[in-house]
């Protein structure tokens, strides 16, 4: 009897052994994925601290510097004004055609920016294109088409990542704004944006640094001209072009230290979200008038439901 109980106990030992290697098997994984990240970013310092100092005076490159930073700004901010209500059509109204939206949206983050790019160049070349640039918007081979192209590539990158980010707020506290009388308005400023800041900071900050790298749609559309149209990686592209690969690299480490900036930057804005609370009574009830028979709680009943346990669903979206 022992032995057959040493024998019933083998397979548990060795399923316990198998159990404690697979910890040490994912660390050994992750080892090897940091240091094929690591070996690219340690690339870019040891290759560029020799030229740092004369990219940095460089007026070229603190041009294409510039160039990126009004462009990416410009267009981060576009992507937002569009992003948010897009998102919110999305996922909080009975939007016809959503689902077409939504593989319309796929599609577009699937194909490459070159593709992306000059589709813009045949959009622009028209003669619509053309009564633009008569109006006096004139997009190719121009600055400004440096924002079109920052536009197309990050503007479903935004909007997919805005309305992830609305989907996952808790419906509860819309449903009970919504029975306090609160306009879909109130709601959304008072409710959902709160609850989504911190996502709708780092699609800001995702997209703008995505701006800040985009190259194959702006070279499509503007190309790269030095002084005109030359973004960080458009000086970069000269650069290796011209077989000045030093100076390639230690623009590409200026580009680094903006993203380990936004990064740093992305952390002190992206603060916890605490617990949000409607507020604000008017003569009318908490939201102003309504005809809801909730709006003649007392004061705290939004908090009590608020706190109160329901079963997940999605109240009228």
């Amino acid at each position: 009897m022992p032995s057959i109980a040493h024998r019933a106990d083998e397979p548990r030992k060795h399923s316990g052994r198998i159990r404690e290697l697979f910890p040490t098997l994912t660390i050994i994984i992750a080892t090897v994925a940091l240091l094929f990240i690591g070996s690219a970013i340690a690339a870019i310092v040891t290759g560029g601290l020799t030229h740092f100092h004369e990219a940095i005076t460089s007026a070229e490159v603190l041009f294409s510097l510039r160039m990126s930073v009004v462009t990416s700004v410009i267009s981060t901010a576009i992507c937002l004004v569009l992003a948010l209500p897009t998102a919110y059509a999305l996922s909080h109204t009975n939007m016809p055609c959503k689902r077409i939206a939504s593989i319309l949206m796929e599609l577009t983050l699937s194909l490459p920016y070159i593709l992306l790019g000059f589709a813009l160049l045949l959009i622009f070349s028209s003669p619509f294109g053309k009564a633009l640039k008569d109006m006096g918007l004139a997009v190719v081979f121009q600055p400004a088409g440096i924002v079109f192209a920052q536009l197309i590539v990050n503007l479903p990158f935004a909007i997919r990542m805005t309305r992830t980010a609305l989907e996952e707020i808790n419906p509860r506290m819309e449903f009970v704004a919504k029975t306090l009388g609160a306009s879909s308005w109130q709601v959304f400023r008072s409710i959902i944006l709160p609850q989504a800041r911190n996502s709708i900071i780092s699609c800001a900050v995702l997209t703008w640094a995505r701006a800040m790298g985009e190259f194959g749609a702006t070279l499509m559309l503007v190309g790269v001209t030095r002084m005109k149209t030359e973004t960080l990686p458009g000086s970069i592209y000269l650069s290796i072009s011209t077989g000045n690969n030093d100076v390639a690299m230690a623009t590409a480490m200026i580009m680094l230290i903006v993203s380990a900036l936004t990064l740093v930057l992305a952390g002190v804005l992206n603060r916890p979200v605490g617990a949000t609370r409607v507020s604000g009574a008017t003569p009318h009830g908490r939201f102003g008038r309504c005809g809801a028979k909730q709006c003649d709680r007392p004061a705290n009943s939004l908090d009590d439901l608020a706190t109160t346990p329901f079963e997940e669903e999605s109240y009228g979206r």
